[in-house]
């Protein structure tokens, strides 16, 4: 039995409750297999073993009062999984799905994501089956003053600086941010996503949605293509899917579908994306509105996004939302790339699918990248007290994306795995993860 698969082996079975996690390290350690097998030091100073464990867990209640008076309890959880290339690095969910599982296997990808970006940055990954949904202003402020109040004990601008995730947008950001200047008496960048005003960086929001898209665009450059013209599938409605919307329509590329958690529209002709920004981020209503205003427009509950024929399919939404039977009816209908901004929401046996199938395909972890990269670029301003302009950090970010690509297509090359970026990523990141790893001893 070689190293990769008796890791996979031990993992599947200590952690048999946690299939997310034994999902996202079973598609990594399986694509570097070749990568660790022609070294013998990984297996030596058991590399993987300590890849795979994070290095600190911290799971804690966090008490809070509602507007009713009652007093509330959820679970809070901070995963710091790797800090060989820098301070920990990933996002807060506040989601009622969230659980270790998933916080494992999304720290997991941050790891290799984070490195890919060449930033001095580890990986972690936090958050709370707390749902501000639905709850008052005042709610979740308490809720993240008494979060903060115990995660403040454990981050910090040289050890870990968390960032925004589902449920946590600039509003959340604030409210932790504030408590922990107001518990640690300090003004530095320990969480990124931050108010313009107040240390965040111009073009953060855009910045995922836009990285795919550049990623999407370096990919069809060496093909000789360009995006005008191309028909494009997103699957979402929120941050990541509505800008690289805006990004793909600004390149001459046709956005066909967008969708939420009740249904989604279809337009032949072009989504008209300011009308999606008012009825999602200002009415905060569902994409069932689009439609009323919209008449060429087809609305439909449920799933379905894939099932229209399109040339670039843009996953935005969630994990596993593209399914073995979407990856068919993709192929069958002629799509081209299929590229993930979503952490991981196109399953194991659709990716093998499209893989086989010959279609490019772009996994999160290097094509969704733009949002930390620009997260990472937040900490160096907030180090050099400085603030760049939207075009500084927008070039910036295009470099980066453009040297992901490039490092993901010429390690799948060098192990003879042409045009394979899932396994080029993974080898790409897994180098250099693990040169840190060994120079630094066992640790």
């Amino acid at each position: 039995m070689g190293y990769t698969q008796r890791i996979i082996d031990e993992l599947t079975k200590r952690y048999a409750d946690q299939p997310e996690f034994i999902q996202a390290a079973e598609e990594v350690l399986t694509s570097i297999a070749e990568a660790v097998d022609a070294n013998p030091a990984y297996e030596e100073a058991a590399v993987l073993e300590r890849l795979v464990e994070p290095e600190r867990v911290v799971m804690f209640r966090v008490p809070w009062v509602d507007d009713a008076g009652r007093v509330q309890v959820n679970r809070g959880f901070r995963v710091q999984f790797n800090s060989a290339l820098g301070p920990y690095k990933g996002g807060l969910r506040l989601h009622p799905s969230v659980n270790l599982s998933i916080l494992k296997f999304l720290g997991f990808e941050q790891i290799f994501k984070n490195a890919l970006t060449t930033l001095p940055i580890g990986g972690g990954k936090g958050g709370s089956d707390f749902d501000p949904k639905g709850k008052s202003d005042r709610e979740v402020m308490t809720f993240c003053q008494s979060f903060m109040t115990e995660l403040a004990r454990h981050i910090g601008s040289d050890t870990d600086v968390p960032a925004g995730d589902i449920g946590t947008g600039a509003r959340e950001i604030g409210y932790l941010f504030g408590q922990y200047k107001r518990l640690r008496n300090e003004f530095t960048g320990v969480l990124t996503g931050k108010g313009l005003g107040w240390g965040g960086s111009l073009a953060r929001t855009e910045a995922t949605g836009y990285g795919l898209v550049y990623f999407v665009q370096e990919l069809l450059a060496h093909r000789g293509e360009k995006l005008a013209g191309k028909r494009v599938n997103i699957s979402g409605s929120g941050n990541v899917a509505t800008y690289a919307a805006e990004k793909a329509r600004e390149l001459g590329a046709c956005v066909q579908t967008m969708s939420d958690s009740t249904g989604w529209i279809y337009e032949e002709g072009g989504i008209d994306l300011a009308a999606v920004h008012e009825i999602k981020e200002v009415r905060r209503a569902r994409l069932s509105e689009y439609a009323k205003t919209h008449p060429s427009c087809t609305y439909t509950e449920g799933r379905g996004v894939w099932s229209i024929p399109c040339d670039i399919a843009l996953p935005c939404a969630t994990q596993n939302e593209l399914l073995l039977e979407d990856a068919r009816t993709l192929v069958e209908q002629g799509v081209s790339v299929v590229a993930e901004g979503a952490n991981m929401p196109t399953t194991l046996d659709a990716t093998e699918y499209l893989i086989d199938a010959g279609i490019a395909f772009c996994p999160g972890k290097a094509a969704n990248a733009g949002g930390v990269a620009v997260s990472a670029l937040e900490m160096t301003q907030n180090s050099e007290r400085l603030a760049w302009t939207f075009d500084e950090v927008d070039a910036k970010l295009q470099e980066i994306i453009v040297g992901i690509y490039r490092g993901a297509s010429e390690a799948a090359e060098r192990f003879g795995k042409p045009g394979n970026l899932v396994v080029g990523a993974n080898i790409a990141a897994f180098e250099k993860v693990s040169a840190a790893m060994l120079a630094q001893g066992i640790v």
